[in-house]
């Protein structure tokens, strides 16, 4: 072993057994350099050190072996996976929680790695016993967050991803400890877990909640619009049609920059909007030919098609409110739809989802529109609302208390009592 190695070692050691560790966070920070140059003995300094005493020490030094240049063969990469492995599955908590920042970004190599050898659903279960280990209470955010839902959304196996997404943030755990301003979060990987968190929602059909993050990621403050952005609000706006047929108003609290230069970036996803709220089949396919390129290469072709469908049903339920019957053809004719057939299919779908309330005479090829029943009513309501009002009895108490944290907090208090002081006019105000 190189000697500079083994003066690393040593210094691990020591100030381990001694309990120095923000002195030996200090070390580790700058023997990235040392470490990188000597890869080929990184195996005999793991060897001889202990994954619970020196956590810290192994973490710098399997950072440092995934960005080393790759000049091995395939063995010593599967050889990273599995050290990786082992250490995050078996790595003192307490020690890692010192480097939070160096622990992420073992996660942002290892997720790296993993989508370039093309194997998301390794890593699933080693990113979920990560980020238990890094946070402190199950609704703070971590960038490792980013990470799992973008393996998820990779493998398509959405269920891991759906328990951490489906609890709301509350906390945002501060890993760029070493910066002046103080402790901070990457905005890139919150930006990340909810444009990933969207398209897990959108695989799951939750339009709902995919919309929701889809909004978080384009209303976070900004000075610029960043790519993310860019792709959430293309998504943001398809998602809009397909539940409200419009797009939505973004909040008043969006960046002005958003509004200002992710629009004209938007252009074909804003045509596509116009042509669907005219209601006219004919408009959107032209749209739809026409951009069918960009579509593609935004990989929303799918979606695109989606609301394309939801505007021929959108057409048939405003039939249901001018006319009693009609026949297939008429339907078709109607909403723009090539065939009968292909009218009753779009017919059928809407009756088992509960969008129109109808009957097809398939002898006569004729459909009977009727009214819809009476649904507020029933034991299944009553449950709905109890747990709509607790839920709410639950965010109250939830806000309260962030409430009272922000009132106690130093720097809140620092900055009101100044504000305050700055608004008192001084006594000659006063003087007769």
């Amino acid at each position: 072993m190189a000697s500079a190695l083994e003066q690393f070692v040593n210094t691990v050691r020591t100030l381990s057994s001694h309990g120095n560790f923000r002195e030996l966070c200090e070390y580790l920070s700058k023997s990235s350099e040392v470490l990188v140059k000597n890869t080929q003995h990184l195996d005999n300094v793991l060897e001889t050190l202990d994954i619970q005493q020196h956590s810290l020490g192994i973490l710098t030094v399997l950072c440092a072996k995934f960005s080393a240049p790759a000049t091995t063969g395939n063995n010593a990469q599967d050889n990273r996976f599995t050290q990786t492995q082992e250490f995050i599955l078996n790595c003192n908590g307490e020690h890692i929680r010192l480097a939070p920042d160096t622990f992420a970004e073992l996660c942002h190599l290892l997720t790296n790695y993993l989508v370039e050898q093309k194997q998301p659903l390794k890593g699933i279960c080693i990113l979920e016993k990560a980020i238990s280990k890094l946070r402190l209470f199950d609704s703070q955010l971590t960038s490792i967050h980013a990470d799992l839902c973008q393996l998820c959304v990779v493998a398509k196996c959405f269920k891991p991803a759906l328990k951490l997404i489906d609890i709301d943030i509350t906390g945002i755990c501060q890993e760029q400890s070493y910066n002046t301003n103080g402790p901070q979060f990457d905005a890139k990987y919150f930006l990340l877990y909810y444009y990933y968190g969207g398209l897990v929602y959108l695989a799951v059909r939750n339009l709902e909640r995919a919309l929701y993050f889809f909004e978080v990621a384009i209303t976070t403050p900004a000075h610029a619009v960043s790519h993310i952005m860019l792709e959430a609000y293309k998504k943001y706006i398809l998602v809009s049609l397909l539940l409200h047929g419009k797009i939505l108003l973004l909040p008043k609290y969006a960046s002005q920059v958003v509004n200002r230069f992710i629009k004209p970036l938007s252009q074909p996803y804003h045509d596509l909007a116009t042509a669907f709220t005219s209601n006219s089949s004919a408009e959107l396919n032209a749209v739809l030919t026409r951009h069918t390129e960009v579509f593609t290469r935004d990989h929303n072709l799918g979606l695109v098609k989606q609301v394309s469908s939801v505007l021929y049903k959108k057409n048939i339920q405003r039939l249901t409110k001018t006319f009693l019957t009609l026949s297939l053809s008429d339907v078709a004719s109607r909403v723009g739809l090539s065939s009968p057939s292909e009218a009753e299919s779009h017919i059928l779908q809407m009756i088992e989802t509960r969008q129109i309330f109808a009957t097809i005479n398939q002898k006569d090829g004729m459909v009977i529109f009727r009214d819809e029943p009476e649904k507020f009513s029933g034991p299944e309501v009553l449950k709905g609302l109890e747990e709509q009002l607790q839920l709410c009895m639950d965010l109250d108490k939830q806000i309260l208390s962030m409430d009272e944290e922000i009132q106690v907090n130093p720097q809140y208090v620092k900055k009101s009592t100044g504000f305050q002081e700055e608004e008192q006019p001084n006594k000659s105000t006063y003087a007769m």
